[in-house]
Order: C-alpha cells, then sequence, then structure tokens
C-alpha cells in the first residue's frame, strides 16, 4: 500500500464542554477507500468537519500530504488538495447546475475549468442534461450528484463524502455508491462517512467503526462486514 495521504494522530475535539472526538488516530492511503462508520452523534460528521478546517481540536495532529493541517483556514485546504462534499449537499439552490460546479473550481485556473466540467458531466450525465436549471428545483438525488460534482470541480487527491446516501431511495443509493466505486477506479482517494454501514463497508478498502468519540473497532470492508459485534450493532444481524 501507498504511503499515507492522511494522517490523524490522537485527535480531541470540543463543542463547548462537550468532548465529542476521543483521542482518535486513523489514517488513509493514496488510492483508497476508507469509511468511517457508526451510530448518529459517535462523531463522523465532527471528525470530518475537523479535518477540513471548519471546527477546531482541543489536541492532536492532521497531516495531509506531510503538511501539518491544524490552523490551517478552510479554503487554504481545499487549495491543498482535499474537497468535502458536506452532509445534507449544500448545493446553491439559486445558482444553475453549471454555476454550482464552477464554484467548486474556484482554486483553479480558468484554462482547466472546461476539462473539468467535461469530467463531471461524464461521470454525471443527468447535470449535463440540466446544466442550466436552477439547483434548488432539482431532486435529492440529483442534488447529492451536483454536491459530488461541485467537490470534484477541485481536482482533489482527496474526496471526503459525508453521508452521501442520507435521504435517498434505495435506487438512488445504488446509483450514488456506483459512482462512488467509479470514482475510486478513475484513482481518487476517498474518505467516506456514512450510516449505511452494509453500502459503506461494501466499498471500503478499510474501515473504523466510532463509537461516542472513540474509535472501537477497525479492518477491512470485508473483515467488519463479517465481525459478528459490527452485524449486530449496524448491519441487523
Amino acid at each position: 500500500m501507498s504511503d499515507s495521504l492522511l494522517k490523524v494522530e490522537d485527535l480531541n475535539v470540543y463543542y463547548g464542554s462537550i468532548h465529542a472526538i476521543k483521542g482518535i488516530s486513523f489514517e488513509v492511503n493514496e488510492g483508497e477507500i476508507v469509511t468511517l462508520i457508526g451510530a448518529n452523534g459517535a462523531g463522523k460528521s465532527t471528525s470530518l468537519n475537523t479535518i477540513a478546517g471548519l471546527l477546531k481540536p482541543r489536541t492532536g495532529k492532521i497531516t495531509f500530504c506531510g503538511k501539518n493541517l491544524v490552523g490551517v483556514h478552510a479554503h487554504r485546504i481545499i487549495r491543498e488538495g482535499m474537497a468535502l462534499c458536506p452532509e445534507g449537499r449544500r448545493v446553491f439552490l439559486q445558482l444553475s447546475v453549471k454555476e454550482n460546479l464552477e464554484m467548486g473550481a474556484y482554486t483553479r485556473p480558468d484554462s482547466e475549468i472546461a476539462d473539468s466540467l467535461d469530467m463531471v458531466y461524464g461521470l454525471f450525465p443527468r447535470l449535463k442534461e440540466r446544466y442550466k436549471q436552477v439547483a434548488g428545483t432539482l431532486s435529492g438525488g440529483e442534488q447529492q450528484m451536483l454536491a459530488m460534482g461541485r467537490a470534484l470541480m477541485s481536482k482533489p487527491r482527496l474526496m471526503m463524502l459525508d453521508e452521501p446516501s442520507m435521504g435517498l431511495a434505495p435506487i438512488l443509493v445504488d446509483q450514488i455508491f456506483d459512482i462512488i466505486k467509479n470514482l475510486h477506479a478513475a484513482g481518487t482517494t476517498i474518505l467516506l462517512v456514512e450510516q449505511n454501514a452494509r453500502k459503506a463497508l461494501g466499498v471500503a478498502d478499510r474501515a473504523y467503526v466510532l463509537e461516542t468519540g472513540r474509535i472501537v473497532n477497525s479492518g477491512t470492508g470485508a473483515e467488519l462486514l463479517n465481525d459478528d459485534s459490527v452485524k449486530r450493532a449496524y448491519l441487523g444481524g
């Protein structure tokens, strides 16, 4: 396996007096899909938001491409090659599909934007069909595709996906996970936070289980799919 692209060491994050993340450590190697699974409130989204620079840790280290990111502003982290596709999609509802995608490329030279748009439209043909449509009128599944496409426009070395299947019908969940597999096959390294543990473990090279801010289990996706404690807690087995 390649060297680690992202390394999180002994991370502690607080909301006021609430200790939300309790000394977690994990890494993501180049070319992997790594997933964090766990129940609501386990600290999955908090972990991603801290890595992305949206929250400040109390202690700990976050190293990306060999650089310590603690204290680095979120917009600078995007320039370093990391993109976050946030929970709840958060597309710009008043802007068109194409304008949303262009917003994702604000760190890139203008000369490269057309090629990136072609790449995103190749992955998401629905977005190409609707490039003039106002994002607020898209379906939930289409908005999720748009949020993922917008994140890809920055050409990230690491793409972080926060609950991409949330609120989607099963057939759309399958589509989103097919797209995740395609992104991975094309060479994108992915850190995935997902409540649908079965789907997440099915695509993951490696996985970590979070419970109340602590990592309580880890292994390959296949190992955790077959782990009795994971089956009982997350897979209905």
